[in-house]
């Protein structure tokens, strides 16, 4: 199948933010574009407006003409107990998962993949800022909203460059063919699906042996991996790239990066984050690669905005701040915590976590409660589901009698916003990958009433 060859497609879970970005790039290429999701967002009203029909009801019957849909895209989030995916499976030719679509899209382009078990969506959202910048262009399916674009597809029809978040989960990026491959990290997670990190290592190892022969792999220095054509990049002596002086000015990173007796002074990333620096340098060294001018390189890291929920700030001011982000990872928890605490010394920080997903809080529950425990105080809600059921003796209230703060609290998503009014803030962070994003608004409004009554 080619995609010039669509004429109609159906996408199951089409509310998603990676799903989304491919209907969108099929409806700017004329295609008919139906889906399916549980509930209305704002991404399934943009969608509507664009032309698509979205159902949100899952009955078969609600979709007109389904004979003459040419393929059905659907993401592992979808239970096979849908009645649509049933139905598809049972009555259709071409039933694919999103990567399989993703890979097509990537095979006879030259295509810049971002793995990592973190550090996916603002990496990838850098790299396609930095090509567009650049004036070498891309067309980017994003895992987050970019806040320079405003979108999660950035279309540039007259480059043949590609920028995809190759993910992990399902083994999904074993689909791709990667020209470029910008590796972040290798931890333990989706243990539901590897069981061990000795097998996501060697998923990770079976991804980048799908490189092309003139490919490269830019890799963060110390992960247990290799390529024909490599580059490493970190703090390490040992790097290629080396990651030298990292510092906060007027809270905001700033880091110098030397190479082949080469001393880059001052790179400046337009948002927050000590990870972020070390996402900031791959990038770096992406556009040495591609031979772009260091000077255009720097200036689109400096105006870059950032990503809808990863490290955003949503209020800052000298009494009160607060901070989203889309951690869901005990290490993620750990580089965002660590970043906050150097931007906001002697700070009080007061956390929101939502826990997602029953078998990830199960798999850490430990790193999770070591990880929380180093804040100063803990709203905790409960686990959010997502595709999978309840797994007996895992729950928010066991997490929350193993973290040691003296200040934690089991509350539902109604008793937040009360909790917080009687509250003392400095610094607010809510953090989680479930639906908390549905209350960064609510809590905004709040602290801004707050401040306005003092």
């Amino acid at each position: 199948m080619k995609v010039d060859d669509i004429h109609r497609a159906h996408f199951l879970g089409i509310g998603g933010i990676g799903m989304s970005s491919l209907a969108l790039y099929f409806i700017s290429k004329g295609i008919q574009v139906s889906g399916y999701d549980r509930t209305e967002s704002s991404i399934t009203k943009e969608l509507v407006q664009k032309g698509a029909d979205v159902f949100y009801d899952d009955q078969i019957n609600l979709i007109l003409d389904k004979e003459n849909i040419d393929v059905v895209v659907y993401t592992p989030a979808i239970p096979k107990s849908n009645n649509q995916l049933s139905y598809f499976l049972a009555h259709h030719d071409l039933v694919i998962k999103r990567a399989e679509l993703l890979g097509l899209m990537t095979k006879n382009n030259f295509c810049v993949a971002v793995a990592g078990t973190h550090g996916k969506t603002t990496t990838s959202s850098i790299v396609a800022h930095m090509l567009e910048y650049s004036g070498l262009g891309c067309t980017a399916f994003l895992g987050g909203m970019s806040s320079n674009y405003n979108s999660n597809l950035i279309l540039n029809q007259s480059s043949n460059n590609v920028v995809v978040e190759a993910d992990e989960y399902d083994r999904s990026f074993l689909s791709l063919s990667p020209d470029i491959v910008l590796l972040t990290s290798i931890d333990a997670d989706h243990l539901d699906v590897y069981g061990s990190i000795e097998n996501i290592k060697k998923g990770f190892q079976k991804f980048i042996d799908l490189i092309s022969e003139s490919g490269i792999l830019i890799c963060n220095y110390g992960l247990d991996v290799s390529a024909n054509n490599s580059v490493f990049y970190g703090e390490s002596n040992m790097a290629n790239f080396r990651i030298q002086n990292i510092r906060v000015e007027n809270h905001e990173y700033y880091f110098d990066l030397s190479y082949n007796d080469v001393m880059v002074e001052n790179i400046h990333l337009g948002v927050p984050g000590y990870h972020n620096v070390y996402n900031a340098a791959a990038v770096v060294v992406l556009g040495i690669h591609l031979g772009i001018e260091m000077k255009i390189i720097k200036s689109a890291l400096a105006t870059f905005k950032g990503v809808k929920r990863r490290f955003e700030y949503l209020l800052k001011t000298s009494s009160l701040v607060y901070i989203d982000d889309y951690a869901h990872h005990p290490k993620e928890i750990e580089a965002c915590l660590y970043s906050v605490k150097q931007l906001f010394p002697g700070k009080k920080i007061t956390v929101i976590f939502q826990p997602h997903l029953f078998s990830r809080t199960s798999d850490f529950m430990d790193d999770f409660a070591s990880s929380l425990s180093k804040v100063d105080e803990l709203i905790l809600l409960e686990i959010y589901p997502a595709r999978e059921l309840p797994i007996e003796g895992i729950s928010s209230n066991a997490l929350l009698n193993r973290i040691d703060c003296t200040n934690k609290i089991l509350v539902s998503k109604e008793e937040l916003i009360p909790e917080l009014e009687n509250r003392i803030l400095e610094v607010v962070l809510t953090m989680g990958a479930g639906d908390i994003d549905r209350l960064v608004d609510p809590i905004k409004d709040m602290l801004d009433s707050k401040i306005a009554k003092n």
